[in-house]
């Protein structure tokens, strides 16, 4: 390892410090070394902190950045926001190299900063550790560049495509299943411990959590984030429910505290009004078919609106296949537990007609979780200007 990789692995080790605590804006960790290779400042950004990681780091460095090098995940910002530009503050603080690893994909930025601390003299080197350092901001890069957040489809299942077995009261083949909390047959998970303590490092990287009202009459999940990490906004618990059928008895209403959403297409005025005497927001959103479903892309702009940069969908069947259909999903997160349910057992996708649109996931990764494994993978490309 260089010692360039070994400082760039640092800043993005405080990088991730930021995750759940950084939206809407990228996680960013910087580190300062002095001109004789000490470290001396390191910093994270945090949205309620404002200052950026750079200055940050800079600030605690003090004199000792002069003549130095300046390490960070993404490019110095160049433009005036909440705070003045980074690259300037660089510049003054008498950094003489710059090593990052990657550019902003924020079109207000874009290679400026670089290009404003090459005009001053520093010495600028961009890309090492780049793979790691796109995949951290994935979030931020498709809601800065589409106006859309990252969705991203969890579901556990076996291994021949069932999500739930049907035996499980409330659950019939083909309907929105428990799989929101890990996914089990019947009373007993599917997947391992391993594999649910990670859907909760998942569920903490994500603005919002996403289940059609099927799985909270199966369930009765609480939809939270329960990883144990700090976060600045609680997760939005997004429910599905086309006609507001969610009882008030639910575990998600009776423990909302200004952070559930239910999105529906038909709002009648009782049930609308019952649910908002319990602080919860509903919104009515476009129909996508002759069952009133919640249109999804639809959907997807609403939560944009709310500055929602990632959701985590953890639906069942139903949900799943609108939201692939609607060609909204842009990544996957597929578990696997090595046993078969066969017969009537839930499946993985249901209710739409999917020839025709195929996607193929493409850069996936495969993850092991003790007996279980899991596919990650991408239908879209979040760093792509357009679809």
């Amino acid at each position: 390892m260089t010692i360039d990789e070994q400082f760039l692995r640092k800043a993005l080790e405080l990088a991730r410090g930021g995750v759940g605590l950084a939206s809407p804006n990228p996680v960013v960790g910087a580190v300062v070394v002095d001109a004789s290779g000490r470290e001396v400042g390191l910093g994270t950004h945090t949205y309620d902190g404002v200052k950026h990681a750079e200055v940050l780091a800079l600030e605690q460095a003090g004199g000792g950045a002069r003549g130095g090098t300046l390490y960070l995940n993404l490019e110095p910002c160049s433009h005036q926001g909440r705070t003045a530009p980074c690259a300037d503050a660089v510049i003054a603080a008498g950094i003489v190299r710059v090593v990052c690893s990657m550019e902003d994909p924020n079109p207000r930025v874009a290679g400026q900063g670089l290009a404003k601390l090459r005009a001053a003299g520093v010495k600028v080197e961009v890309g090492c550790l780049q793979a790691e350092a796109k995949k951290l901001n994935e979030s931020f890069a498709k809601y800065i560049l589409r106006g859309k957040p990252l969705v991203t489809l969890k579901s556990a299942m076996t291994l021949d495509g069932k999500i739930a077995d049907a035996t499980k009261p409330g659950v019939q083949p083909g309907s929105a299943t428990p799989a929101a909390e890990g996914a089990h047959s019947g009373y007993h998970w599917i997947t391992g411990e391993m594999a649910r303590a990670h859907v909760q490092k998942l569920r903490h990287q994500s603005d919002a959590i996403m289940v059609g009202v099927g799985t909270v009459m199966a369930d009765d999940p609480l939809l939270t984030d329960r990883s144990g990490l700090p976060r600045r906004r609680k997760l939005l618990r997004v429910i599905l429910d086309s006609y507001l059928r969610i009882p008030i008895t639910s575990r998600v209403i009776q423990t909302a505290e200004n952070d559930v959403l239910v999105l529906c297409s038909t709002a009648e005025q009782e049930g609308q009004k019952a649910l908002e005497a319990k602080g919860i927001r509903v919104v009515q959103v476009a129909a996508s078919n002759a069952e009133a479903r919640p249109d999804f892309s639809a959907i997807v702009r609403a939560l944009a609106a709310m500055e929602i940069t990632s959701v985590l969908l953890e639906g069942g069947a139903l949900v799943n296949g609108a939201a692939l259909a609607s060609g909204e999903v842009d990544k996957v997160f597929l578990y696997y537990a090595p046993t078969i349910l066969g017969g009537a057992a839930v499946p993985f996708i249901a209710g739409e007609d999917l020839r025709g649109k195929t996607q193929r996931v493409q850069k996936f990764e495969l993850h092991r979780f003790g007996d279980d494994f899991a596919v990650e993978g991408y239908l879209h490309d979040p760093y792509a200007a357009h679809a």
